[in-house]
């Protein structure tokens, strides 16, 4: 039997409001130990920031991290799975987009992370 994004998901997410600053967001990945934030507002996801989206997207344009928002530099709309989708799918898409983060989705609603670390 597939193995199955559940099953090898993190169901804990770290999520940032759309407005939180960059700074906020950098110091809740470090404090919670992780290179990504969801970005979701209403409990719904709007997008996904990691600490190298800050970095190429925002500080090496010189921006200000203080007033610059997560929506404003995350990827809107990121590539997404559910957690019944199986772990080949999780894969496929991490290799097809290039990528090594996938949140796990439900009607919108963010329900956890799938990383390539998990599938390896």
């Amino acid at each position: 039997m597939a193995q199955l994004v559940r099953d090898v998901m993190t169901p804990a997410i770290v999520s940032v409001h759309p407005d939180a600053s960059l700074v906020e967001a950098a110091q809740l990945m470090r404090s919670q130990g992780v290179g990504d934030v969801i970005v979701a507002e209403g409990g719904l996801l709007l997008g996904v920031l990691t600490d190298r989206d800050i970095a190429l997207r925002a500080v090496a344009d010189g921006v200000d991290p203080l007033t610059v928002s997560c929506q404003s530099v995350c990827t809107a709309e990121p590539v997404t799975v559910h957690p019944d989708d199986k772990v080949s799918t999780a894969v496929g898409l991490m290799r097809q987009y290039s990528v090594r983060r996938l949140p796990v989705v439900v009607d919108g609603r963010p329900m956890g992370v799938v990383s390539a670390s998990d599938v390896h």
